[in-house]
């Protein structure tokens, strides 16, 4: 398996993320989104509307998981961590994820009642590359 090092690299240089939150009828749900704003060690955060209809998933089910991956010509990488989504309305951690962009999304700026923060805590993982995957543990990524 690679190192918790190289895995933590490849998470934090991709642009875009998958994240799976279970529906009423308990079937996963998988959204694109950009990349998590802040990374603190098996913690995700990324910024998203308090109205959406994942958010609201996850307020009702709070398992889900996060998926990056690269394709490259000749090889395809991919790291899948399962773990819980929390919804945080705290202003220092929206504040904290804010960016300048930001208010193409919430009119209101950081204080918009429709900006949330998405908290995804790792519990752990599987790691595909050159045909072989692999499940670890959330302690060898931290």
């Amino acid at each position: 398996m690679k190192t918790k090092e190289h895995l933590m690299a490849f998470i934090k240089k991709q642009n875009v993320s998958f994240i799976a939150s279970v529906d009423e009828e308990g079937f996963p749900n998988i959204k694109a989104m950009f990349a998590p704003r802040k990374i603190e060690g098996n913690c995700f955060y990324f910024s998203t509307n308090t109205s959406s209809m994942r958010t609201q998933q996850f307020v009702k089910n709070a398992k889900a998981s996060i998926y990056f991956y690269n394709k490259g010509l000749f090889k395809y990488e991919g790291i899948m961590l399962a773990g819980t989504m929390e919804i945080l309305q705290d202003a220092e951690i929206k504040q904290e994820i804010w960016r300048i962009g930001d208010t193409m999304f919430y009119k209101q700026g950081v204080t918009d009642p429709d900006y949330c923060v998405l908290k995804f805590t790792a519990l752990g993982g599987r790691y595909y590359c050159d045909l072989k995957t692999e499940s670890f543990d959330i302690e060898d990524l931290i």
